[in-house]
């Protein structure tokens, strides 16, 4: 794959890829930092940050900030999870140098003004005010912390309206405090440029940084309990959202759930639960099924809207489905175009180059390295239907999944 890696001193990873037929240089910090890392008062702080990383450093104002790259055709760009925090850039080769001097700065060096806080507080407060207008939106945080109840891991990223409220410059000082590791750092890069040149470069940037070793311990989830929980909500349609917990990262049989969750409800319009509920019964406009692996544990969810009088049925008609992937093994044709079409989709993936940039960094913070496409699709090669079915078995049974639904005009809340 042609990536190479170097390891500074101060245990940030710079990882490179150099692709020569493109003009646009990708990179970024990837943070070993989460929503998940939050304790309960802090909840939303790691997003917060994020903002607050564009709004002021030690010589920078958020103007300069976010005219540095703009003024010469870059993005300059952000992102939060429950495990990683990461900041990135993408522009015209020539300029590498400016994203690589002022990702490092928005990353180390920011200040966190009060004033800008204040700002950027309310822009949060809109940010969520829009995300629980959106029942789409909604019920899949909401969903998060029912089946994560009691854990971070079922933190909104985005924080509650209390948390948002109350978070102080040193709030953010004490987060960042506890929980920056420079040897969970790992600075990625995809372009054009050779690797001694990507190194002299970043090294400039990243070499003088302090060691910082925080230490935190993530809590395991644990005791994954099934439940079913049903509300009121002011949309027109009725929201479902069906799931469990999943495999982690480093799980055996993450990659052939991963195919499951593929044939089940994957991107592709040919999927079992999008040909069931909306070409034959045109009960839904759409619906996803998303396998999301963490560190420790995993989360499957199937998420869906409809028209109330017809919920049940499509409750019924996704059992349906599961089952069948339970009972019935994939027959040659069908096992040879699942793996087929997920290949595709792989490799379409691996396309972008900003994307590859991403999971370069995430990929050596979770696993320790980066697989190769080939050794994926070998992998996936070798999955039998056989296998499909046990891990079907293991993970579909209809008594070990949570539902949510929001359910439009009713006045009371019920619990089951």
């Amino acid at each position: 794959m042609d990536i190479q890696t170097f390891t500074f001193p101060n245990g940030i990873r710079l990882i490179h890829k150099q692709v020569p037929f493109t003009q646009i240089a990708h990179c970024g910090f990837i943070l070993d930092i989460g929503s998940r890392d939050e304790k309960p008062h802090q909840q939303g702080i790691a997003h917060f940050w994020e903002h607050m990383a564009f709004k002021g450093t030690k010589k920078r104002k958020a103007f300069h900030i976010l005219n540095r790259l703009e003024a010469v055709g870059g993005e300059l760009n952000a992102h939060t999870t429950k495990e990683k925090v990461c900041f990135y850039a993408s522009l015209l080769t020539p300029h590498f140098e400016k994203a690589v001097e002022l990702l490092t700065d928005i990353t180390f060096e920011s200040i966190f003004p009060e004033n800008q806080i204040e700002r950027e507080r309310n822009v949060i407060l809109e940010e969520m005010a829009m995300y629980l207008d959106s029942p789409d939106d909604a019920i899949q945080d909401e969903f998060d912390s029912l089946i994560f109840a009691q854990h971070s891991l079922g933190y909104n990223t985005l924080g509650t309206t209390e948390s948002v409220s109350s978070f102080k410059r040193e709030d953010f000082r004490t987060f960042v405090q506890e929980n920056i590791n420079t040897h969970r750092i790992i600075f990625s890069s995809v372009s054009n440029l050779p690797f001694p040149k990507v190194l002299k470069i970043v090294e400039k940037y990243l070499a003088n940084i302090p060691e910082q070793k925080a230490d935190k311990n993530r809590i395991l989830f644990e005791n994954y309990l099934p439940k079913q929980h049903q509300k009121t909500n002011a949309a027109t349609q009725a929201h479902c959202a069906i799931g469990r917990t999943a495999y982690p990262l480093t799980h055996p049989k993450r990659l052939t759930f991963f195919m499951i969750n593929n044939i089940l409800g994957g991107p592709s319009m040919n999927s079992r639960l999008n040909l069931a509920l909306r070409e034959k019964y045109g009960y839904v406009y759409s619906i996803e099924s998303g396998y999301h692996p963490f560190t420790d544990t995993g989360l499957f969810a199937i998420y869906f809207a409809t028209e109330p009088k017809h919920l049940a049925k499509s409750i019924s008609i996704v059992y349906k489905e599961l089952r069948n992937l339970r009972e019935i093994p994939l027959g040659s044709l069908q096992l040879h175009q699942a793996k087929e079409q997920l290949l595709g989709q792989l490799a379409m993936a691996e396309e972008s180059n900003l994307s590859f940039m991403l999971m370069m960094g995430n990929s050596t913070l979770d696993l320790g390295g980066i697989e190769s496409l080939e050794d994926i699709f070998a992998k996936i090669r070798q999955v039998t239907a056989r296998e499909l079915q046990e891990t079907a078995e293991e993970m579909l049974q209809e008594a070990d999944l949570s539902r949510l639904i929001f359910l439009p005009d009713a006045n009371t809340e019920t619990r089951d």
